[in-house]
């Protein structure tokens, strides 16, 4: 039984709602990082859906998946460093209090 294409749609249409509206209202920057992560990977299962979807037999869409996955890693890994550094430097992660390079 194959799943259709619809369901993999709304499911990642509902995490990429999610992880736009925890980047627009949240305040914290881990909690950016992670909304930035949902959002990933909605776009991951929207590749996985149209590779099953239009040609099982090849593995396309998986292989995007699989450096949508690196790339978001490296992301996450980069980000946390420069939260962390921000966070030695001012006590706070707080996103609105982040004006370091305002004159």
């Amino acid at each position: 039984m194959q799943v259709q294409l619809e369901y993999f749609l709304l499911l990642g249409a509902a995490l990429f709602c999610i992880g736009i509206y925890g980047l627009v209202t949240s305040r914290n920057a881990v909690r950016v990082l992670m909304s930035i992560e949902l959002m990933l990977n909605a776009v991951n299962i929207n590749f996985m859906g149209f590779s099953n979807y239009l040609d099982p037999a090849n593995i396309k869409g998986q292989v995007l998946v699989v450096f949508v996955i690196t790339v978001a890693a490296a992301e996450a890994a980069v980000g946390l460093a420069i939260i962390l550094a921000i966070y030695r430097n001012r006590n706070t992660i707080d996103m609105e209090q982040f004006n370091l390079l305002k004159w």
